[in-house]
């Protein structure tokens, strides 16, 4: 029985995910198994919430190990997919730690605060992204104080318990009506190629190509701005001058918006490059993503890791702060790929975000279908678009699509 709640537990706090990776979605199924979720979690024993948190870490981080397989190390990825199961495992065994609903209600908001290593993407409360309920922080304060509450008065004076209600209304959202759009044209690529392919030499040519083509289709087709992914340029683009004279002139026809590395002095960085009317400036990726783009621990440990797994090739740098871009009358912030995912790059709420990626790393997975939802989840907070760029999967615009009644009356 313990078994079967704990997999149930992991379920409802997952499903939201595969329906999204299935398109298929249903406001009040997902608003029910939300509350659910929440109502197993506050009231499952220890043990049998540690084994839920290993499931949900396994359901929702089981791709992160897939990246492995380009560095060599192909026998890791079920190392690394026990890591996360572990790892959340122990979290919610902490979470489930106190008896006291009460206290449980408050680690369990606070989950958001947990970034292992500066890893973000585990937000409980976007399990309610589809349903009827909004999903910022305060959303998700409300609603498991409402289910707390329900708990709490459900034994001796359940005569009390539609005051949980009350806790449940104002994190109702509504549909948003009026999304605003830019002054131009903008088309977003997706791109197909394979991870194992892309950083291959004797295929950068054919790649190069294949960016040209899908800008001059862009002119034909008559678009102000065409955006591609992320490093889909797989070279120091700095230092290709046949390629920026190449992108330089076709910036008199449209805006380029593309990806690719850079290189100055000693120095890497995970970039963006936007070319317009023949002149070009450059955002540097700020948010770098952990173990991927840079290591997390101390110096000596860190030189140990990139030469043992990454050949000995240094971590990139970040960029201090975020980058926008004015075009037209319009500013566009930069965003690359795992920074569309964070919320230092929606905190003065931009307008429109251009977001960039290269989800080839984690593929077949439901990685994208992730991603999305959290952008989905931003995009509603701040009420920012994203223009989303990806390569192997994840391309499309993203709008704000609801509103909370928390979110009006603050």
């Amino acid at each position: 029985m313990e078994k079967s709640k704990s997999i149930l537990t992991a379920f409802l706090f997952s499903s939201f995910i595969y329906f999204e990776e299935l398109g298929w979605h249903s406001p009040i199924l997902e608003t029910i198994f939300g509350i659910g979720a929440i109502y197993f979690v506050l009231t499952l024993s220890r043990l049998e919430l540690a084994l839920s948190g290993f499931l949900v870490g396994l359901l929702w981080f089981f791709w992160i190990g897939f990246s492995m397989q380009y560095y060599g190390f192909p026998y890791l990825i079920p190392v690394v997919v026990l890591f996360f199961g572990i790892v959340y495992g122990i979290h919610f065994y902490i979470l489930g730690y106190w008896e006291n609903i009460w206290i449980r209600a408050i680690l369990l908001i606070l989950v958001n605060l947990f970034e292992p290593f500066g890893f973000n993407w585990f937000k409980p409360q976007i399990i309610f992204i589809n349903s009827y309920f909004g999903t910022s922080l305060l959303d998700f304060g409300l609603i498991v104080t409402g289910v707390a509450f329900a708990i709490f008065v459900q034994s001796e004076k359940r005569w009390l318990m539609p005051i949980a209600l009350l806790f449940f209304y104002p994190a109702i959202a509504y549909p948003l009506d009026e999304v605003e759009s830019p002054n131009i044209k903008i088309k977003v690529v997706e791109t197909y190629v394979k991870q194992g392919e892309k950083w291959k030499l004797e295929n950068q040519n054919d790649i190069v190509q294949m960016n040209f083509r899908e800008i001059e289709k862009a002119i034909k087709e008559g678009y102000d701005m065409v955006v591609l992914p992320e490093s889909t340029f797989p070279l120091f683009l700095n230092e290709r001058i046949d390629i920026l004279s190449k992108l330089l002139e076709l910036s008199s026809e449209i805006t380029i918006w593309t990806g690719g590395l850079l290189k100055e002095g000693n120095r890497y960085y995970n970039s963006t490059y936007l070319f317009r009317n023949g002149k070009f400036q450059i955002a540097k990726k700020v948010i770098l993503v952990p173990f991927g783009e840079y290591i997390p621990l101390p110096d000596f440990l860190a030189k140990w890791i990139n030469r043992i797994f990454f050949k000995g090739v240094q971590d990139f740098t970040p960029a201090t702060k975020p980058t926008d871009f004015q075009i037209g009358s319009e500013k566009f912030r930069s965003a690359i790929c795992y920074e569309a995912t964070s919320e230092k790059m929606y905190i003065d709420s931009p307008k429109f975000i251009v977001a960039i990626s290269n989800n080839g790393w984690f593929l077949p997975s439901i990685e994208p279908s992730l991603q999305r939802l959290l952008i989905q989840h931003y995009a509603n907070i701040y009420r920012v678009t994203i223009f989303h760029s990806a390569n192997m999967r994840g391309s499309g615009v993203v709008r704000p699509a609801k509103i909370s009644n928390s979110l009006i009356w603050i």
